[in-house]
């Protein structure tokens, strides 16, 4: 009977605790401006085993470093690092060229419950969010590929103009074609549970897009059972069509152009 009790009870606290945390709290009123307080946004770069020669180009294009990054965080509240898994083969060449390029840059978010695949991307996007939301308290989350140039400033001043919406998900929007063929580059396995199996549902390019904190925090909370499907941004997209969630289809996040007042652009 005590055995019930506490079950009963824990299955409530955990209730109490997915409510809590898909309700949006960050305010400007609450955050200040930036320094000593919370970031506001969390900037994710997806990058692997490999790469440093993009992750190069990135520090030398838009991301600061050494004690400029620390500035970045403290005085405009942006918060950028590389996202990585661990190797296959723990502790092996792999894993131990990201640590001693983390020893020196700082800049690595590295994900120790992630194996890292070039087929298991939506599963570290996942990981990313789930672990970036119980690393820092910001407002919003955004992940970007590596081989992406970002106008931090532009970016930070729309990102301010949606602190009014606590569960937002902002970026290009598109709805792209569902590939049944097995040998096909995009093929995704479960084509057939998208409607006629020709197009996905409406989702943010996979370049680069932002989630507020209160979905970050779900995303946390319900990872064990959030599915995912063969790309990272079809799988975060399904992932909001069922809640509450505020769609913001914004076109300076296409970084595939560059239009005027643009946010990102392919390096």
């Amino acid at each position: 009977m005590q055995q019930g009790k506490r079950l009963a009870s824990l299955e409530m606290e955990l209730a109490a605790a997915k409510h809590e945390g898909f309700v949006g709290k960050y305010t400007p009123e609450t955050n200040g401006t930036h320094s000593g307080k919370k970031p506001l946004v969390v900037i994710g770069i997806m990058t692997s085993f490999g790469r440093k020669n993009y992750r190069d180009a990135v520090r030398k294009s838009w991301l600061p470093t050494g004690s400029m990054l620390k500035k970045l965080e403290e005085e405009k509240g942006i918060v950028v690092r590389f996202v990585v898994g661990r190797s296959a083969n723990r502790g092996d060449t792999f894993d131990r060229e990201i640590d001693d390029e983390n020893r020196s840059t700082k800049d690595f978010l590295i994900l120790d419950d992630h194996i890292e695949s070039d087929e298991e991307l939506p599963k570290k996007t996942k990981s990313f969010f789930a672990n970036a939301a119980n690393t820092f308290d910001a407002a919003f989350y955004a992940k970007v590929n590596d081989d992406i140039y970002i106008n931090v400033d532009t970016l930070s001043a729309m990102l301010e103009t949606h602190w009014d919406k606590p569960r937002v998900y902002i970026g290009c929007m598109k709805s792209g074609e569902v590939f049944s063929d097995s040998t096909h580059k995009w093929y995704e396995p479960d084509w057939w549970k998208f409607g006629d199996g020709k197009s996905y549902f409406r989702h943010a390019s996979s370049e680069m897009f932002v989630i507020s904190r209160a979905i970050a925090q779900f995303i946390s909370i319900n990872k064990s059972v959030l599915r995912t499907y063969a790309h990272d941004d079809v799988s975060v997209g399904s992932w909001m069509i069922g809640l509450a969630v505020k769609h913001v289809n914004e076109a300076k996040l296409c970084c595939s152009s560059w239009p005027s007042g643009a946010m990102c652009s392919a390096l």
